[in-house]
């Protein structure tokens, strides 16, 4: 696979570990910590396994090990350490979030699957998504914005994330035959918009409290949308606004969007991600509603009469 990335720049072990790269050139020259490979140009670059030891160390060394001390033990040491410190702290978030990168920047399907299991036999499914695969999601993005991850990363980790939130849809819906019938929840994203990891899980959520969900996916236009006005009174449409619509045509959306499908009826818009920064939450059109967070708006679904 030609998109494998197998040597990083010591800015790639920055940005993957957060320790500063003058920080790891200390640590180089102290300790020894690392042997880089040099370009023809003499600049660092390092392999899969110093990326994997620079993980360990920030994970040992943000949970108050000294690198004096890290310095001193052999690779296999310090991740046998990694592993006793995860486990006796309950810090296997971290280093679970360490693996996910390792497994996302080497496409090793494997590794993905053995740190997801170790995770499902101590947590439920709903607090790996909060404490681990949020957290890392928001990884991903500052990565992607670093330049350090490749569209192929990207990919390759969030159709993994996303095949185990479809696994636990079916698990839900196969415990909830008597559905509530009141509402209608519509999951859609707006046109040219395919970043549906959080809307899948929002779906996974209301289902498993027993909601009548329709998940219709990416990129779907407003017009589509009043299809489901022949088929349901009630509808609680939901979406993420993640890069469209563009920040100029936000308004305009709304607006188009409350004229089509909110008027003369009981339906409601709930809306989430980066664009909401654009918004005034206070300020918006009847009837739509904007949440700063998935548990956000799980949480008020109680409000739900």
């Amino acid at each position: 696979m030609n998109n494998i990335k197998t040597e990083f720049s010591i800015k790639d072990l920055e940005n993957l570990s957060g320790i500063k790269a003058h920080t790891i050139r200390i640590w180089e020259k102290r300790y020894s910590l690392l042997n880089p490979k040099r370009t023809d140009t003499n600049i660092r670059y390092y392999s899969t396994d110093s990326l994997q030891k620079i993980l360990n160390v920030s994970f040992l060394n943000n949970n108050g090990y000294k690198i004096s001390k890290i310095s001193n033990l052999n690779d296999e040491d310090i991740s046998s350490l990694v592993k006793e410190v995860a486990a006796k702290n309950k810090k296997l978030d971290d280093n679970s979030i360490n693996d996910f990168k390792l497994a996302m920047l080497t496409f090793d399907q494997l590794l993905f699957s053995k740190t997801y299991k170790e995770l499902i036999k101590v947590k439920s499914f709903k607090e790996i998504f909060y404490e681990t695969f949020l957290p890392f999601l928001n990884e991903i993005g500052l990565l992607w914005q670093t330049d350090t991850i490749s569209p192929a990363h990207e990919h390759f980790i969030s159709t993994r994330i996303k095949q185990k939130i479809l696994l636990n849809i079916e698990k839900a819906q196969s415990l909830h035959n008597d559905v509530d019938n009141k509402k209608m929840f519509v999951f859609f994203l707006p046109e040219n918009e395919i970043h549906d990891i959080g809307l899948l899980f929002i779906n996974y959520e209301l289902i498993s409290k027993g909601y009548q969900t329709i998940f219709l996916g990416q990129s779907i236009p407003t017009t589509s949308l009043k299809d489901l006005l022949k088929f349901y009174e009630e509808i609680i449409f939901i979406t993420f606004m993640t890069v469209k619509p563009e920040q100029e045509d936000l308004k305009n959306y709304l607006e188009q969007f409350q004229e089509t499908l909110l008027k003369g009826n009981k339906n409601e818009l709930w809306i989430l991600g980066n664009k909401l920064n654009f918004l005034d939450l206070n300020s918006l059109p009847d009837r739509i509603s904007g949440f700063t967070s998935i548990e956000t708006l799980v949480k008020d679904l109680k409000n739900l009469s």
